[in-house]
């Protein structure tokens, strides 16, 4: 089984958790949940990773937070601003570009 959180993730979170809640507000838990499922089980981000990036996002005004009763409980649910809207299309063209000069290079013979 491959590593939990490689160095590589740096930034994956913060991806991930914009591109899950451009589908619908979410709360932390089905946030983790739904990451999971969504990447077939390749990444998966605890509540520990979650909650600072959910936070940071919040504060810098790309997520609003809006407390919910549900079933007796109180859960925080999360969803994009405008400026999260953005954040995510800068973060989506950018993971394309890296994404595909990786593949370029893992598909080019040697050049050395």
């Amino acid at each position: 089984m491959g590593q939990t959180n490689p160095p590589f993730m740096s930034g994956v979170p913060e991806l991930l958790l914009l591109q899950q809640l451009a589908q619908r507000e979410m709360y932390g838990y089905e946030l983790v949940r739904s990451i999971r499922l969504v990447t077939g089980e390749a990444i998966s981000l605890g509540e520990g990773v979650i909650y600072p990036v959910l936070h940071s996002l919040e504060r810098n005004g790309a997520l609003k937070a809006k407390r919910k009763a549900v079933a007796g409980r109180t859960r925080v649910y999360y969803s994009l601003t405008a400026k999260g809207r953005k954040r995510l299309q800068r973060l989506q063209s950018e993971w394309q570009r890296i994404q595909s000069g990786i593949t370029a290079a893992l598909e080019s013979p040697g050049h050395a």
